[in-house]
């Protein structure tokens, strides 16, 4: 019963990071698309909030959950597929960390150019543009490491 129950939260940890990296992506996208500085604001403070409850959480238990399951079923950190699994999750926090605040500051950058009824300014397209291209190494990793809970694969 333990297992199953470790499982279930396991996986259900994993289904978090990709919906919610998936959603993040695709509506701050979306906002970035319009340049309304308005929409832009209220879909980053949005962003922010879901990667603080969802994405955080779900960050924090994986490692917990993963530990309790490889003990569990008798596995060591050692497995080439748990050491591979845990340097790709390094990896993605690597590249999650700063898109997190970059989420932040582009939310604040947004709002200020709202506030004051401006274009957003250059440094809000160049932090947009940096956060694009970390998500795809972050996100890529995740999957990765989906993959890895699932194949098990010895390399």
């Amino acid at each position: 019963m333990t297992y199953f129950v470790l499982k279930f939260l396991h996986v259900l940890g994993a289904v978090v990071l990709i919906g919610t990296g998936a959603g993040i992506a695709f509506f701050m996208v979306m906002a970035h698309r319009t340049r309304d500085a308005h929409f832009i604001a209220e879909t980053a403070h949005v962003v922010v909030i879901a990667d603080a409850g969802f994405t955080a959480t779900a960050i924090v238990a994986q490692p917990i959950t993963g530990y309790a399951l490889a003990r569990e079923i008798g596995a060591s950190l050692s497995d080439p597929w748990l050491t591979a699994a845990l340097a790709l999750y390094l990896a993605a926090g690597a590249f999650w960390l700063p898109v997190v605040f970059f989420q932040i500051r582009l939310r604040d950058l947004a709002r200020q150019a709202a506030r004051d009824d401006v274009p957003l300014p250059d440094r809000c397209h160049r932090l947009y543009r940096l956060w694009f291209a970390l998500g795809f190494p972050g996100f890529g990793a995740t999957l990765a490491i989906v993959w890895r809970m699932i194949a098990k694969p010895q390399v």
